[in-house]
């Protein structure tokens, strides 16, 4: 059976990043490090994973929240550290991220058995 930190390593991201994920998603952390997974190999999946935090660094300013939004802004730091692809490159459009979470959703869907 696959742990949690199992996950992690397999999705080739940090806690802190699979973390902006479950908020922005509102999705349990483990879900949460399947879909980063799921988006990290996608094409323009890091600037995919780059708008996500944003976003939650934007909801977190909106709310009054500087502490967490300048630990997104850490969050963000090093991942377009390890993600170079980023550091010139402008995030993909929002509707891009949803269509992509809408489709990694359904394709976890159960079948069912009729």
């Amino acid at each position: 059976m696959l742990t949690f930190d199992d996950c992690v390593a397999l999705c080739e991201l940090t806690e802190d990043e699979i973390a902006a994920i479950a908020e922005h998603e509102h999705l349990p952390m483990i879900v949460a490090a399947e879909l980063g997974n799921y988006l990290i190999h996608a094409p323009d999946g890091a600037l995919r994973v780059k708008r996500i935090i944003l976003d939650d660094m934007a909801a977190a300013n909106r709310h009054g929240d500087r502490r967490h939004a300048l630990t997104l802004k850490l969050v963000l730091r090093q991942f377009v550290e390890r993600h170079p692809e980023c550091k010139a490159r402008r995030p993909v459009p929002r509707r891009v991220v949803s269509e992509s979470v809408r489709q990694f959703l359904a394709a976890s869907q159960p079948s069912s058995y009729d």
